[in-house]
């Protein structure tokens, strides 16, 4: 029997556990289509409730740790390095980006890569190159908008269209960047009929700012995933589909705030009168908004499953003292005000304290890295019971972008990189740094589609 790392193999050991068969594609796919059947049409409600939770299963398990692998892809792929010059922007094209992080089993191809202008105040958020000649002055690459395949589409029995949106790796400065400040969400030009609906307003900005000067950015990150969203409803319109969202601290904010807008929009609403469902997957994210935008996102059919390690800062940010937490009474007096927040959605909380695999640390970046937490649901069964690894998932993952993992278990931190910081030997023998293929911007059709939903004014 062989395990992934040591790490794995002491844990079985010390619980007695053999490790669990790896499933086939289809066999995996099979637990995909069972998983939503259980989260379909007439049970998905149990999502706004307490029995959702309490149903803890293996489907919902793989699920979940499939999305959030699907937010960490956009990780994975995003250049961090200021001496790159293509920092800020997505290291893959989309037409390999799966093939490219070795994630071809997830049956889904990228249908396009999404931008957002970094003239918006988050300095932490977005990267820049040090070099003088770089890909782009004003934009970085905040996510992806993928499709299952055909394979993945019949065994799941719908097209499963995927939001993909960016978050902070390792730095929480960004929670300082922002303004703690609440703005109408009609303020923005997405519809509401309700004024006092409110949300952060660097996340609005973040979402539907734009430089009709940049080629990445002249479409907000807004127009990009609606008009992307209108072209694929449309391409499937015969077919039963499922838009589903996910993003990781910054990115679950973003993953909450486009789900309200497709679903407010009616972009989910197909011609013969179906409505698509829409589900956010967050992982730590922060308050998006307040009571009335809980209350509006919640009305509108939106199902919201936020994890969350209890042990991160970020959960808890904005609005620390007035929140869902607080004394209904008290929080009603305090509705109007500017830095009044709550959590929407279903929490499943869960705590780094309790995988024997982790270290106690004092690194905030830790108890917030997206790979722990995909780390701790592999070891989850419920709330009270013992923690044990389900899936084979390598724990020295966990360790790829951070310093968690007991030193015992004899994993480096930080291991993940790319061989000589992608330096490569040109045919004069000289070190350079490679050009890329040409960087995907947006579809020539991109308009049109805006056009369609009556955005295209704007332009």
């Amino acid at each position: 029997m062989s395990y992934p790392n040591q790490a794995s193999h002491r844990y079985h050991q010390s619980q007695g556990l053999k490790r669990k068969k790896t499933t086939t594609p289809v066999q995996t796919a099979r637990n995909r289509n069972e998983n939503w059947l259980m989260c379909g049409e007439k049970s998905r409600v149990k999502m706004i409730g307490l029995t959702f939770l309490t149903r803890w299963t293996p489907l919902l398990r793989s699920e979940l740790i499939r999305y959030g692998e699907m937010a960490q892809a956009c990780y994975d792929a995003f250049d961090f390095d200021p001496f790159s010059k293509y920092c800020g922007s997505c290291r893959f094209i989309r037409r390999r980006f799966f093939e490219s992080l070795g994630m071809t089993d997830h049956g889904y191809e990228v249908t396009r890569h999404l931008y957002a202008t970094s003239n918006i105040d988050l300095p932490n958020f977005f990267k820049k190159s040090r070099w003088p000649k770089v890909w782009s002055n004003k934009a970085n690459w905040i996510g992806y908008v993928a499709v299952s395949d055909d394979e993945t589409t019949r065994c799941l029995g719908r097209r499963d269209i995927t939001i993909a949106w960016r978050g902070t790796v390792t730095h929480l400065e960004w929670i300082s960047d922002l303004m703690d400040f609440l703005k109408p969400i009609n303020g923005n030009k997405i519809p509401c009929p309700d004024p006092t609906v409110k949300v952060e307003y660097g996340f609005l900005d973040l979402y539907t700012d734009k430089d009709e000067n940049c080629r990445f950015c002249k479409y907000s990150a807004r127009e990009q995933v609606l008009s992307e969203l209108k072209r694929l409803t449309e391409t499937y319109a015969d077919e039963e589909m499922s838009i589903t969202i996910t993003g990781h601290s910054l990115g679950s904010a973003l993953a909450t705030l486009s789900a309200y807008d497709i679903a407010e929009t009616g972009l989910h609403v197909m011609q013969d009168g179906r409505a698509l469902p829409v589900s956010v997957f967050s992982f730590s994210g922060p308050r998006v908004g307040n009571s009335r935008f809980k209350e509006r996102i919640e009305s509108l059919g939106v199902k919201v499953l936020r994890v969350v390690n209890v042990q991160d800062v970020v959960p808890k940010s904005p609005g620390l003292f007035f929140n869902e937490q607080v004394p209904p009474p008290l929080m009603k007096l305090a509705e109007g005000l500017p830095w009044a927040y709550s959590h929407v959605g279903v929490e499943l909380a869960l705590d780094h304290r309790n995988s024997p695999f982790l270290k106690q640390t004092s690194d905030p970046a830790c108890a917030h890295n997206l790979e722990a937490h995909l780390h701790l649901l592999d070891g989850y069964h419920g709330k009270g019971h013992r923690f044990i690894l389900s899936s084979g998932r390598d724990p020295a993952l966990v360790n790829k972008a951070c310093d968690f993992l007991k030193d015992h278990h004899l994993v480096p931190p930080n291991w993940r990189q790319d061989e000589n910081k992608g330096m490569i030997r040109n045919n004069e023998g000289r070190w350079v740094q490679p050009e890329r293929p040409k960087l995907d911007d947006h579809p020539l059709d991109t308009h049109h589609h805006l056009r369609k939903l009556g955005l295209a004014s704007e332009h």
